[in-house]
């Protein structure tokens, strides 16, 4: 985690970190993929497609699907034995190289976190509580930069949202981000994309640029509505963002969960107090009228102001 965005040079870069094509179990071919997500505004995508042998370990190459005004990252869902309650990690990788090597003998996924970290990858823990998670299976996760705290293909099995052992971690200490992502596979019985993003700030739509601004945490996520700007000052997170029916600042310190809501119709900036975080961290959510939801990464904040 890193410091707020916001007042940081460059503009926000919509997109999707958590994507599959017909290179392993998704419907569309990459060039498909790709122009759905242009078509919808984003300004970036990445294809992660499953990095397991039945599929050739593919590490899908999507430079030539960049355009002016769009660009790709290279990446894959890398997968190794086992968590607690599953036989599989399931770790996303964006920023890969291609030739990325496949699993050795006895790698496990926090191996594989690691090296695909160590080859310069932007790691995320890829939505938790569909995989059951358990928090001894997150810690061990060490090279992890995020975590998939929203993934709108678990939300059809009500298993998208994992602030729970988000915080859970937060609350121990982990340095930690926290991305939304579709995992879209295009199948018939799937949600369509385009449902959960990340706006990246970033001084160009380069795809060094990119990885540089996520693996610093310099982002937001979303399912819906626009943070325009949160402001840390002294004892107060002023946040202005698009219409809002709720604005909250959860978090904690040791031995506390500390919560501070504002509430209204079409609320569009208010302040919350911060001085009861610390020493600990903090998160801004907003809520729309449609129920659409977007999150800051956490606030570390210290003892002394």
């Amino acid at each position: 985690m890193s410091g707020l965005p916001f007042g940081m040079s460059g503009r926000f870069w919509r997109g999707n970190l958590h994507t599959h094509s017909d290179g392993s179990d998704g419907a569309l071919p990459p060039a498909e993929v790709a122009r759905v997500y242009r078509e919808a505004g984003y300004d970036f995508l990445a294809i992660t497609d499953h990095f397991r042998a039945r599929f050739g370990f593919p590490l899908t190459d999507t430079r030539s699907l960049r355009t002016p005004g769009f660009t790709t990252l290279l990446g894959a869902e890398l997968h190794a034995p086992r968590t607690e309650l599953s036989p599989e990690w399931h770790i996303i990788a964006v920023g890969l190289p291609l030739g990325f090597a496949p699993p050795g003998d006895g790698e496990t996924g926090p191996m594989i976190a690691r090296r695909a970290r160590a080859a310069g990858a932007f790691i995320g823990m890829a939505h938790p509580a569909a995989s059951l998670l358990t928090l001894a299976d997150a810690e061990s996760l060490d090279a992890a930069h995020a975590v998939e705290v929203y993934n709108a293909l678990s939300a059809r099995e009500d298993r998208g949202d994992s602030w729970h052992l988000t915080d859970l971690l937060l609350a121990r200490g982990w340095q930690l981000g926290a991305y939304a992502a579709d995992d879209a596979h295009f199948q018939p019985q799937d949600p369509p994309g385009c449902a959960a993003w990340v706006q990246v700030k970033a001084d160009s739509l380069e795809p060094d640029a990119l990885l540089a601004a996520l693996k610093a945490g310099h982002y937001y996520a979303s399912t819906g509505p626009e943070l325009h700007d949160v402001e840390l000052v002294n004892e107060k997170i002023t946040v202005r963002c698009s219409p809002a029916r709720k604005v909250l600042l959860t978090g904690g310190v040791p031995g506390a969960e500390v919560v501070q809501a504002a509430a209204g119709a079409a609320l569009t900036e208010c302040s919350l107090p911060t001085a009861l975080f610390r020493p600990g961290y903090c998160r801004v959510t907003i809520e729309d009228a449609a129920g659409g939801r977007a999150w800051t990464n956490p606030i570390r904040l210290p003892a002394d102001v």
